[in-house]
């Protein structure tokens, strides 16, 4: 069964074709520039690569484009639409209104226009996104899988806020967490990696990217994370502060004579790596000029790696033990000095890990890293949201009896 992965945002759509059968990705793209002069790339599994300039004038066009790569032409890799069993949606953000994945409704489009307050600058593209490929794939089903969903298992001490309470009532101001999809992929792949049911592990899981977070995970479920009301909250990340004094906020809008929206577009664009280095917002780029000494880069990585750590310390912490350590995304990939530096700084926990294989493990590779006689186990593992968005509808379709 072939499932089509949609990421829509306001001026974009990223896909992924999945044949579920064998796992294998048949084609993958992005529909940039929606809207303006338009930018489509399309690649498929045997390596034939499309790259084009096309007029997109709204999510409707994309999607026909897209849906023509992947039927006619030399870069096809179906014989007809008839192939696509259904389509899965990702969405940023369900508020508490959604749990669990989704099959699409009227109701269920409304329910995610209601949270559009939480995330003005992701959910209307998604919904833009549904719309059209419902009214280009009308017959096949589609669900919604959001990436704030597996975080809502969290107890109430973890996402509540210490403002007034009636904040939390008429606004819905709570830690929601973001990268879900990839922390619950993690932590199932890491059950199977350790041959136990995952209700039997107590797991952290850094997701270390452009943005980041990282998550607690106590018997497949979480139970904290890092990231808060938005995706600003936490470690500092490539161009958001992370989580500072909120005094701050208010001091530099003052010194600054900045607007909340300039605010905003600051902590969200203008921070993290880029401007504690005055670099680049690129870890690679933070990277090689450590390595050359300079003391912005290092120092830099120093505060980046200890609010890792710092993390990680607390939600052991909060636990009460933990049985496993998995790094994965961009960073959490491909820095073996990273992870080296962070484990050694957990020694006091159990975490050790086996430095020469560690520093093997690049561009994707999964792998335990973990040195013999570490009583916590340490992984690398790459994430695959769009397998579990594909892998998500197949089971609300099964369920739904469609």
């Amino acid at each position: 069964m072939k499932v089509l992965v949609i990421n829509a945002g306001s001026s974009s759509i990223k896909y992924q074709l999945i044949d579920m059968d064998t796992t294998d990705v048949l084609a993958k793209g992005n529909c940039s520039r929606i809207g303006l002069d338009g930018l489509f790339e399309h690649k498929t599994q045997d390596g034939r690569k499309l790259e084009k300039n096309i007029a997109m004038p709204d999510h409707g066009a994309a999607i026909k484009v897209v849906l023509e790569a992947l039927t006619s032409g030399d870069y096809a890799v179906l014989q007809s639409m008839d192939e696509i069993y259904a389509v899965g949606h990702r969405i940023v953000h369900g508020g508490e209104k959604f749990k669990e994945a989704m099959l699409v409704t009227d109701d269920v489009i409304r329910g995610i226009e209601e949270v559009t307050p939480l995330a003005p600058l992701h959910n209307p593209g998604s919904v833009t996104g549904i719309k059209a490929c419902r009214k280009e794939m009308p017959n096949i089903p589609h669900v919604v899988v959001f990436d704030t969903a597996f975080h809502q298992t969290m107890p109430r001490k973890a996402y509540l806020y210490a403002v007034p309470y009636e904040f939390y009532e008429k606004y819905a101001v709570r830690r929601y967490g973001f990268h879900g999809t990839s922390h619950r992929y993690l932590s199932e792949r890491l059950a199977e990696l350790m041959g136990k049911d995952k209700s039997e592990i107590k797991a952290i899981t850094c997701h270390l990217g452009n943005g980041s977070s990282i998550t607690a995970i106590d018997g497949g479920k979480c139970v904290d994370t890092s990231m808060g009301f938005t995706p600003l909250a936490g470690i500092p990340m490539g161009t958001r502060t992370g989580t500072i004094d909120p005094s701050v906020v208010t001091y530099l809008m003052e010194k600054e004579n900045m607007t909340a929206a300039e605010m905003s577009v600051f902590m969200n664009k203008k921070c993290g790596f880029l401007g504690l280095s005055g670099i680049s917002s690129d870890s690679r780029d933070i990277e090689d000029a450590a390595q050359a000494g300079d003391e912005r880069a290092i120092r830099t990585q120093e505060v980046v790696r200890y609010e890792i750590v710092k993390y990680i310390g607390g939600y052991v912490a909060a636990m009460g033990g933990l049985d496993a350590l998995v790094f994965s995304a961009g960073i959490g990939e491909n820095n073996p000095n990273l992870r080296a530096n962070v484990c050694r700084q957990l020694a006091y926990f159990g975490v050790k890990i086996d430095e020469a294989k560690n520093d093997t493990i690049i561009h994707g590779k999964e792998a335990e890293i973990t040195a013999p006689g570490a009583r916590v186990r340490t992984f690398v593992i790459p994430t695959n949201e769009e397998y579990m968005i594909a892998k998500d509808t197949l089971a609300v379709i099964a369920k739904a009896g469609k």
